[in-house]
C-alpha cells in the first residue's frame, strides 16, 4: 500500500470471535437390498406430422433425466436429389430428408427410422421405431427440434450413495423385495429424517450379499457397498452419523462398519446376529471393542404390509430413527434407552424385565453391554451402554458428545488456517469456543467446557513451524442409569403422637 495519499481511506481489520455452529447429527447412513425397486425410466417422444402413416417413436438409449436433453429435427435440404442423411451434434439428432430430381422430399417414416437406427452416434442416444398403428410409408415433412421428455433417474442406483428426505415415500419406490423398504418404513414411524441410502445387489448367497455390503473400490476408483458412505458428505455436504445395515448386519459387516464410522465420527447401531438366547447376545457381543458401536438384541415383531403378516422387525432399524429423532427433539447428549417406538407389537424373544430387580435377563444383557427390548408404557429399547472397555465412553451419549465437539471445534475454524497467527487471532479461536461451550451447557447438552492457550505447549519453536495447539476440556452429561433410594423405618414420628392426638 502506498504511504503517500491526498484524501480518505478504510482499512477493514475483520478480527473477533466466530459464531461456532453445531455439526448435523440426525443424519443416518444405510445399505440395504432392493433387487424390485423402481428403475429409471427412459425420455421419449412420438414425433409425426399431418399427413398420414408418418409417427415415429423415439426413446432414450439409456434410461435416466439425460435423455430428456435428447432433441430430434427434419431438414428440408432446400436441393435436388438429396440423399437421406443423418448427423448428430452433442443431444442434438438432425435428419437431412432425401429429395427427388425436382427437390420434393421423399423420405418415409420407416426409412428415416431405419435410418436413426444404423448410424452409430444416432443410435447411442435413442432408438427409433414406427409407432404402432402407423404404417410408416407415409412422407414425413421438415420439423423444427422438439425434445423427448418423461426420463427419470433411477431412484436407488446400485453402490450409489442417495440422499431421502422422506423415508415414507421413498418406501414406496423401493419395492416389496429385499431389506430397504422394511428399514425405510421403520424410519418414517420413529421420525422424518434425512438419510444416506446405498443400495446393494443381491448375491447368489448370503456370503454374496455379505461381500456386496461390505463392498470396496471399483477398477474405476468408485468406492462400494458400505465404502460409499464415505462418499456422501462430497456429494451432498452432509456427513451419516447414525450407521446401520438392519437385517444384514453379522460380525463381519459390523466390524467393517465399525471402521467407517470411526472414520465418519459416526455411531454403529447392530444386531446380535443370529443369537437365539441372552447368553448368545451376550458372547455376540464380545466380538467388539469400539466405543462406536451399541449391540441390540432381539428384533421386534409387528405386522408387515408386504406379506400381511406378523413378522420380525429390525430393531436395528427403529435404533435407527429412535437415534434421528432423538437427535432432533431433545440433543445428542440423550441416550436411546426408554423412549417409546413406533410401528411395533411385540418383542421377538421373552426378556424378563423388572424395574427394580437386576437379576433379570435385561439385567443380564445390560451387564453385558447388550442394549434389549423391554414393554413397559409402549415398547422401548433399554440399555445405553457401549462395547468399549474404555470408562470414559461407556456410554452411548458419551462417545456421540466426544464426536460431535469434535467436529463442531474442527469444522468451524476452516476460517482461521493460513491466516497471519497474531495473538489476537489465538484470542479470538479461544474466546469463540468458549462461548460455544456456554452455550452447550445452557442448553443441557454438556454440563461444562473450557478452552485455553497453553504457553509452555506452544513453544517458540512451534509457532515458527506454524503450528498452534489449543487445548479444551469438557465434561458431558451423564444417563441416570441407576436410581437408588434408601428406605428407613423410624420410630421419630412416634415420639409426639401424644401431643397431635390432643391438637386433633
Amino acid at each position: 500500500m502506498s504511504d503517500y495519499h491526498h484524501g480518505v481511506r478504510v482499512v477493514e481489520i475483520n478480527e473477533g470471535t466466530r459464531p461456532i455452529r453445531t455439526v448435523s447429527t440426525s443424519v443416518i447412513g444405510m445399505v440395504a437390498t432392493a433387487p424390485n425397486s423402481a428403475p429409471g425410466v427412459s425420455a421419449s417422444m412420438t414425433l409425426s406430422n399431418a399427413a398420414s402413416n408418418t409417427s415415429i417413436t423415439y426413446t432414450a438409449a439409456e434410461a435416466g433425466t439425460s435423455g430428456n436433453n435428447i432433441r430430434v429435427r427434419y431438414n428440408d435440404p432446400g436441393t435436388a436429389s438429396s440423399e437421406l442423411d443423418i448427423t448428430v451434434a452433442g443431444y442434438d439428432i438432425s435428419v437431412s430428408l432425401a429429395t427427388d430430381v425436382e427437390g420434393l422430399v421423399i423420405s418415409t417414416a420407416s426409412e428415416v427410422a431405419d435410418a436413426i437406427n444404423a448410424a452409430p452416434e444416432a443410435r447411442a442416444l435413442v432408438t427409433a421405431m414406427v409407432t404402432s398403428g402407423s404404417t410408416g410409408a407415409g412422407v414425413v415433412t421438415a420439423a423444427s427440434f422438439s425434445s423427448l421428455t418423461g426420463g427419470e433417474d433411477e431412484l436407488f442406483p446400485l453402490d450409489t450413495p442417495v440422499l431421502i428426505t422422506d423415508p415414507r415415500g421413498a418406501a414406496g419406490k423401493a419395492g416389496n423385495e429385499g431389506t430397504l423398504a422394511r428399514a425405510l418404513d421403520a424410519i418414517a414411524d420413529q421420525t422424518k429424517a434425512m438419510v444416506i441410502v446405498v443400495r446393494v445387489a443381491d448375491g447368489a448367497n448370503a456370503d454374496d450379499t455379505k461381500t456386496n455390503v461390505i463392498g470396496g473400490t471399483d477398477a474405476s476408483g468408485k468406492k462400494t457397498g458400505m465404502q460409499a458412505l464415505l462418499a456422501a458428505e462430497q456429494r451432498f455436504g452432509v456427513k451419516p452419523r447414525i450407521l446401520g445395515v438392519p437385517e444384514l448386519d453379522d460380525a463381519d459387516v459390523v466390524s467393517e462398519l465399525i471402521g467407517i464410522a470411526q472414520k465418519l465420527r459416526a455411531f454403529v447401531y447392530a444386531s446380535a446376529g443370529d443369537s437365539s438366547t441372552k447368553e448368545e447376545a451376550a458372547m455376540y457381543r464380545e466380538n467388539f471393542g469400539a466405543r462406536e458401536v451399541m449391540v441390540i438384541w432381539p428384533d421386534f415383531t409387528g405386522w408387515d404390509t408386504a406379506t400381511s403378516s406378523t413378522r420380525n422387525l429390525s430393531a436395528v432399524a427403529r435404533a435407527l430413527g429412535m437415534r434421528a429423532k432423538l437427535d432432533n427433539e431433545i440433543g445428542w447428549h440423550k441416550t436411546l434407552s426408554n423412549q417409546p417406538v413406533n410401528g411395533v407389537t411385540g418383542i421377538s424373544a421373552d426378556v424378563f424385565w423388572d424395574l427394580q430387580d437386576p437379576a433379570t435377563d435385561a439385567g443380564y444383557l445390560n451387564s453385558h453391554e447388550v442394549t434389549t427390548l423391554i414393554n413397559r408404557g409402549g415398547f422401548r429399547f433399554w440399555g445405553s451402554r457401549t462395547c468399549t472397555i474404555d470408562p470414559l465412553f461407556a456410554f452411548e451419549n458419551y462417545t456421540r458428545t466426544a464426536q460431535v465437539l469434535a467436529d463442531t471445534i474442527a469444522e468451524a475454524h476452516l476460517w482461521a488456517v493460513d491466516l497471519p497467527m497474531h495473538p489476537s487471532l489465538v484470542k479470538d479461536i479461544v474466546e469463540g469456543i468458549n462461548a460455544k461451550f456456554r452455550e452447550l451447557t445452557r442448553r443441557g447438552y454438556i454440563l461444562g467446557g473450557v478452552a485455553w492457550f497453553d504457553p509452555e505447549l506452544n513453544s517458540p519453536e512451534v509457532l515458527k513451524a506454524g503450528k498452534l495447539y489449543i487445548d479444551y476440556d469438557y465434561t458431558p452429561v451423564p444417563p441416570l442409569e441407576n436410581l437408588m433410594f434408601q428406605q428407613r423405618i423410624t420410630d421419630r414420628y412416634l415420639l409426639d403422637f401424644a401431643d397431635r392426638v390432643a391438637a386433633a
